[in-house]
Order: C-alpha cells, then structure tokens, then sequence
C-alpha cells in the first residue's frame, strides 16, 4: 500500500539528502537498533526469558532466515552457540 502522496515523498527525500553521511549512518544505526528491540521484545513475549544463546539464533532466524538456505542456517545457528 502507498498512501504517500509524490509531493511529500519528494519532500521528505529532499530533507533525508539534506544530512550529512553520517546523519545518515546514525539515523539508519538508530532504526536498525529499533527494529532489533522490537524483534527482542516479540521473541520474549512469545517464548519467555531465553538463554543468550538461543536469543541470539532465534533473532538471526528471525531477521535474516529467509535469506539463507536450511544447510547455511543450521550452520550459522550452531556458530550462535559457540
């Protein structure tokens, strides 16, 4: 769904180029670190208290599962528990 009309989008792109790189970097760190809170806070509802271990896998999975084949997850996943 796009409900953005192109007059805002433009505007909105115009004030993003308007900071520096590295208000750049620092805003899409900030987002990043956001989404990853909120994953957390998901995981730990659905699950309860986890090991920091197994915290660690089932963010991975449930961040970046798609992006890789069931061999090269189960071997990330197991480099998780080191």
């Amino acid at each position: 769904m796009k409900d953005t009309s192109p007059e805002v989008e433009a505007m909105y792109r115009e004030l993003l180029l308007a900071r520096s790189p590295s208000q750049r970097l620092a805003m899409a760190c900030e987002m990043f670190s956001t989404a990853k809170a909120l994953v957390r806070a998901g995981i730990e509802q659905e699950h309860g208290p986890l090991e920091p271990e197994e915290l660690r896998q089932r963010m991975f999975l449930r961040l970046y599962g798609q992006d890789f084949s069931e061999a090269e997850k189960e071997k990330i996943c197991r480099a998780l528990f080191k």
